[in-house]
C-alpha cells in the first residue's frame, strides 16, 4: 500500500476542514495556533507552509471572535503562515486585523502598505504604533492624511522616505501641529525643518492648545527698552562681547536681575538678530522663538530656564518647561541660528516694524 504523498495529506485536510460541523473547525483552529506557537524547536517556514491552506479553509467558517483570537496568537510568531496573515491583516473587523498589523514581524512592508490604502482608523493607527515602519508603509499612511501624521511623527521606530518629508511639510502648511511635531522630532533632517520653518505663519491654522499648557498668564508682557535704554547698554555688551565675558553667567544675571535693555542686547548680539525680533519673541507668549534665539547664542539650558522664567512675572508649568527643554535638546545649532534669523519668527516680528526701529535705535548689525 502506497502512503499518501505530502500534497495528498495537505488535500484531505483541506477537504475535512471546508466540511466539519462549524464548532469543530474553531476548535481545528484554536489547536494549529497551539500547534504553530508550540513548536519553537522545529523548522518554522515548513510548519507555516504545511498548515497555511488549512487556516485558511478553516477562517472562511469560522466567527470573528475565533479569527480574532488567531490574530493575537499569529502576532507573536517570527514565521506565520503568509496567505493566513495577509488575510486577518485585511479583515474589515479592528478586532481581528489589528493584532497582526501593529505586532507581526511577519507582515511584509508590501501587505502592510496595501493595507494602509484603504482600512479603517482602528487600523492605521495600529500600523503607525510598530516598533518599526518601513518608508513605503509611512508614506501610504501620509497619504491618507488626518491624525495619522502625527502618530507616525510621534513615533521613533517610523522611517521616513524625501517623499514623505515633502508630504509632510505640505501639510505643515495648513496644521501647525505637524509642523512643531516635525521639527522637534529627533532625527528630522536640518533642511527638513529649515523647510517647515520657512512656511509662512499666516498660513497655518493655529495650533490646539494641549491638555498639559497652562492658562494664558494674566502678566502683562514687561515694557520695552526704549531706544535710549539700548543705547545706553550696548556699548558694554558689545564690550563684554568682545573680551569673551558675555557668558551664560552674564546673561544669566541680566535675567534675574531684570536689566530687560542688557538682556535683549546681549541676545541680540550672541544670535546676530535685530533688536526688534528678539523684543518680539522674548514677549511672545509661545516660548519657542525665545528658546531656538537661545540656542543661537549658545546659551546652556539653565541661562534658558532663567530668561524663561523671569521674562514676565509668570511661573511656566511643568508642561511648558518640558516642552521646552525638549526643544532646546534637539535643536541643531545651525537649525537654530538660522531659524532666528530668517525663519518664520523674524516673519513674524514685521517687515516694517524692523526697518523702523532698528534704524531708529542704531543696534542692527
Amino acid at each position: 500500500m502506497m502512503a499518501n504523498s505530502p500534497a495528498d495529506i495537505l488535500d484531505e485536510l483541506e477537504e475535512a476542514a471546508a466540511t466539519c460541523p462549524l464548532d469543530r473547525c474553531a476548535r481545528i483552529l484554536s489547536g494549529i495556533g497551539q500547534l504553530l506557537t508550540g513548536s519553537r524547536d522545529r523548522p518554522q517556514e515548513l510548519l507555516a507552509g504545511v498548515v497555511d491552506g488549512v487556516l485558511l479553509r478553516l477562517t472562511e467558517r469560522v466567527e470573528a471572535s475565533a479569527l480574532a483570537q488567531l490574530s493575537t496568537t499569529l502576532a507573536e510568531l517570527t514565521v506565520a503562515p503568509p496567505a493566513t496573515l495577509r488575510r486577518l491583516a485585511s479583515h474589515d473587523d479592528p478586532d481581528v486585523a489589528c493584532p497582526v498589523l501593529q505586532r507581526s514581524p511577519a507582515v511584509s512592508a508590501a501587505d502592510l502598505a496595501a493595507v494602509a490604502v484603504s482600512c479603517g482608523g482602528r487600523q492605521q493607527h495600529a500600523i503607525a504604533a510598530r516598533n518599526s515602519i518601513e518608508p513605503a508603509v509611512t508614506e501610504a499612511l501620509i497619504a491618507r492624511g488626518g491624525p495619522i501624521c502625527l502618530a507616525l511623527i510621534n513615533n521613533p521606530g517610523a522611517k521616513f522616505s524625501e517623499a514623505a518629508y515633502a508630504a509632510l511639510i505640505a501639510r505643515a502648511e495648513q496644521d501647525g501641529e505637524i509642523m512643531k511635531a516635525l521639527a522637534l522630532r529627533p532625527g528630522t533632517p536640518d533642511v527638513v525643518v529649515r523647510k517647515l520653518l520657512a512656511v509662512p505663519s499666516g498660513e497655518r491654522a493655529p495650533t490646539k492648545p494641549s491638555a498639559s499648557a497652562a492658562p494664558p498668564a494674566q502678566d502683562t508682557a514687561p515694557k520695552r527698552p526704549c531706544a535710549a535704554d539700548y543705547a545706553s547698554a550696548r556699548p558694554e555688551i558689545v564690550a563684554l562681547n568682545r573680551v569673551g565675558k558675555l557668558n551664560d553667567s552674564t546673561v544669566n544675571r541680566f535675567a534675574i536681575r531684570g536689566e530687560t535693555a542688557n538682556l535683549f542686547t546681549a541676545l541680540s548680539v550672541l544670535s546676530g538678530t535685530p533688536i526688534e525680533v528678539v523684543e518680539h519673541i522674548v514677549t511672545d507668549d509661545d516660548c519657542e522663538g525665545l528658546v531656538m534665539a537661545c540656542r543661537a547664542s549658545r546659551l546652556n539650558w539653565a541661562t534658558t530656564l532663567a530668561i524663561l522664567s523671569n521674562r514676565s512675572g509668570a511661573r511656566l508649568s511643568f508642561g511648558q518647561r518640558q516642552r521646552a527643554q525638549l526643544l532646546f535638546e534637539t535643536l541643531l545649532l545651525s537649525t537654530s541660528q538660522w531659524t532666528v534669523r530668517w525663519g518664520e519668527i523674524a516673519a513674524s516680528a514685521g517687515t516694517s516694524d524692523r526697518g523702523n526701529r532698528g534704524t531708529k535705535m542704531g543696534v542692527n548689525r
